[in-house]
């Protein structure tokens, strides 16, 4: 029987990230098994490949700020191109949305997230197509910008094999193997390989794998985003426009190669499965830029697709050893953020495995553990956000990762 200290079931940014840093920290025998044909096929390969560092939910916030210097700066020979092209991010808002995201970019400025605070001009001046009777402001963060998503992944996985693990692509995973309530082994359409330690990054399917191990469901959604590419109908030059989100309609777009890519945020919950578009969400990206950006309203659309983002009750990530089913590590609930923060929480991930601890965060504030009887705490909600608004204001950005 094949053997391995770690097996990793998928191969998206989760769990290339997890293999990366594992091999990086000294446990080289780790073996990634992809159902698809090739990795990231599924969220990873479907996101609208943008950092952003301001976000709804304080735990993501964090982990990105711990990212950033790996986006900016990674280490010597992971990528023969840059990871990062930082255009920024404008957000835009009306009424009190703006003033909400003022004082979330006031506090986000004590961690290290610098921002500009615009008029409604500037605002426009930064992004001609946006309408002033649209917004009454906005706010400008100048670090963040667009990633190379194809360059993050493979240079994870890259450096990974150099380091002695094996990517396996469509390799399913059948069955868990659970013994004296450890996991023993999984099998595949290969055959079984015997392993310690079974890492499920398999994104909207996790519950369904944690089935196979035995383990208790958790209370995970996955859900559907639609991105749209269209030719605006007037041409313009749109390559240096940040990403613009409008906090109170809640859309964004940003340049695509001389297109305009846009999406609705939708969140749509579905069972896991290949995401296909639906047409009255496109028509509604579309809609969208023709009612508040009409200067790029779409001529025609270029491309369109969709995918699925999967996301706690509590919102913050699943990281951690299952706590009835030994050997079995939860990676998943990314939320959409899994690319931005795949360089603070996949080495979190690895110290977790490998020391059972971290010193990057509380562990209980992302551990599996919190979801208790199927129920969500909410003391332990608001306790997490009191220990972080208390850490980044003690310690503000001087914590790395990376």
């Amino acid at each position: 029987m094949e053997k391995t200290e770690v097996v990793v079931i998928g191969a998206g940014i989760a769990g290339a990230t997890m293999a990366y840093h594992l091999t990086r920290s000294g446990c080289s025998d780790v073996l990634v098994l992809e159902r698809e044909e090739s990795p990231g096929y599924h969220a990873t390969g479907r996101s609208a490949a943008v950092f952003t560092r301001l976000t709804d939910d304080d735990v993501f916030v964090r982990l990105s700020v711990l990212s950033a210097p790996f986006f900016q700066s990674p280490p010597e020979g992971f990528s023969e191109v840059p990871l990062l092209r930082p255009n920024g991010t404008l957000m835009v808002a009306q009424g009190p949305r703006l003033k909400l995201l003022r004082a979330a970019a006031a506090l986000a400025r004590r961690v290290g997230i610098e921002s500009n605070v615009l008029s409604s001009d500037e605002a426009v001046e930064k992004v001609p197509a946006l309408q002033r009777r649209f917004l009454d402001g906005g706010v400008f963060f100048p670090a963040d910008g667009l990633l190379d998503v194809h360059a993050i992944l493979w240079g994870y996985l890259g450096a990974a094999r150099r380091a002695g693990a094996r990517l396996r692509v469509n390799s399913e995973v059948t069955a868990i193997r659970v013994e004296g309530g450890r996991v023993a082994a999984v099998e595949t359409r290969d055959g079984p390989v015997q392993c310690r330690w079974v890492v499920n990054a398999a994104g909207a399917w996790a519950n369904r794998v944690a089935a196979m191990a035995g383990a208790r469901p958790l209370p995970l959604t996955p859900c559907r985003r639609h991105i749209v590419v269209v030719r605006p109908a007037t041409p313009l030059a749109v390559d240096d426009w940040p990403l613009t989100t409008d906090q109170s309609r809640n859309f964004y777009f940003r340049p695509e190669s001389g297109a305009i890519l846009v999406s609705p945020m939708d969140q749509d919950p579905m069972e896991p499965c290949d995401a296909s578009t639906d047409e009255l969400r496109v028509a509604q990206a579309a809609d969208l830029l023709t009612r508040f950006a009409p200067a790029i309203a779409p001529g025609r659309i270029v491309n369109k697709w969709a995918g699925l983002r999967t996301i706690a009750a509590d919102r913050a990530p699943v990281v951690g050893e299952d706590p009835a089913v030994k050997g079995f590590f939860w990676l998943a609930g990314q939320a959409g953020h899994g690319i931005n923060t795949s360089p603070a929480l996949g080495r979190i991930a690895a110290e977790l495995l490998l020391k059972g601890t971290t010193t990057a965060l509380d562990p209980a504030l992302i551990h599996p553990a919190r979801f208790s009887r199927g129920r969500l705490s909410l003391g332990l909600i608001a306790a997490r956000r009191v220990w972080f608004l208390a850490r980044w204001l003690a310690r503000g950005s001087s914590d790395s990762l990376v």
